[in-house]
């Protein structure tokens, strides 16, 4: 039989030949081939298997979309979700949220933002240090490119650190001024944004604040979720012995782990830096 395939017979007029069904002459090849691919199947798993328990290691809150987005664009691995969603599950390597994952449907009334620096989202999170006892952190994340772009930690939580949080957003976002560039910012209505310097401050520097509603959970959701991203990938998984140690630590987590590297499924499994000069490149190239 396959001496009719290989001298140029099609494997229909060999088996008609042969009065042999098609089917059987697959399974036969299909067999043959089955003890090797199986052996190579098994090998590529135990490697892919040592690299995702690597991964989950440094990230222990990654599910298999995340871990499989960082393999095949940060590695140039290729394989597919299905494949490490089986592995991590064969394996116990599956956490509970990553087992249902599902994409949260965004809020009917939730701002959207079209370019860079037009939604900025505000809120803050706090951890225990032992020896300094509870530190706050007030992050600011441009909505479009997922960037954190100003942050403070300090051992309160006023009106005074969320404007240094946003002082340090604004000198790096707007280096030639604010006013007049459209921004807005989204925050809750705690006594930080709400209080009457901060936002004496915003207004006098062109800026809207926009107050999510008390019955708005996903108001300023893009916000809350990266306050947990940051607690899952770096305050969770170390303990600081000093505000100045976790400063160093968090700052670095924010500008180097996040900002440039950090894959986002929202941004084309970009980190919100690349994505960035993405936009930027695609805007001189319209306009060249």
């Amino acid at each position: 039989m396959s001496q009719l395939v290989t001298q140029g017979y099609s494997v229909s007029a060999a088996c008609q030949a042969l009065n042999l069904a098609r089917s059987r002459y697959y399974a036969t090849c299909q067999a043959r081939l089955q003890p090797e691919s199986s052996v190579a199947l098994a090998v590529s798993d135990g490697a892919l298997l040592t690299r995702i328990r690597d991964l989950k290691t440094e990230h222990p809150f990654w599910g298999y979309r995340r871990i499989r987005a960082w393999l095949v664009h940060r590695e140039g691995q290729v394989v597919n979700s299905k494949r490490v969603r089986r592995i991590m599950h064969q394996h116990g390597l599956m956490t509970a949220s990553a087992a249902c994952e599902k994409p949260l449907r965004p809020f009917r009334s939730k701002p959207r933002a079209d370019r860079p620096r037009q939604y900025w989202g505000i809120d803050m999170t706090k951890f225990l240090i032992p020896s300094a006892g509870w530190v706050y952190l007030v992050v600011v994340l441009d909505w479009y490119t997922k960037k954190i772009v100003g942050w403070d930690l300090a051992l309160r939580s006023r009106a005074a650190e969320w404007k240094r949080a946003m002082d340090q957003a604004l000198n790096r976002e707007f280096p030639n001024g604010v006013r007049g560039q459209g921004l807005k910012l989204v925050n809750d209505n705690g006594s930080q944004p709400t209080a009457t310097s901060f936002m004496s401050d915003m207004a006098y520097l062109g800026i809207e604040q926009v107050f999510t509603s008390y019955d708005n959970p996903r108001g300023n959701a893009d916000t809350e979720r990266v306050m947990r991203t940051i607690k899952e990938e770096e305050v969770w998984l170390n303990e600081y012995r000093t505000l100045e140690e976790a400063r160093e630590r968090i700052g670095h987590w924010i500008e180097v782990d996040y900002n440039r590297r950090y894959v986002h499924s929202t941004l084309g499994y970009l980190s919100p830096e690349e994505f960035e000069r993405a936009y930027w490149e695609e805007i001189r190239r319209k306009t060249a």
